[in-house]
């Protein structure tokens, strides 16, 4: 069960950035949403989702890989 979980809150970032995606595909050809007013503001809205959703997955990652000692740690200068 906490297997699907896990899956479920991989999938749905994945899926909201994928949407971000095609609005930002809808505003280049100009196929805007009746919710949102004008093409400046559908493309504006998709790239926040879709960086959202990257750095979402993208942080779930990193935090997995530094769990499992993958990711050295930085020294720190004096």
């Amino acid at each position: 069960m906490i297997r699907f979980i896990a899956i479920i809150m991989l999938f749905t970032p994945g899926v909201i950035g994928a949407f971000g995606i095609k609005l930002m595909r809808d505003a280049l050809f100009v196929e805007v949403y009746p919710i949102l007013v004008s093409e400046g503001i559908q493309f504006f809205v998709g790239l926040i989702m879709f960086i959202g959703g990257l750095a979402f997955i993208g942080g779930f990652i990193y935090h997995r890989d530094k769990k499992k000692q993958l990711v050295k740690e930085r020294s720190k200068k004096s």
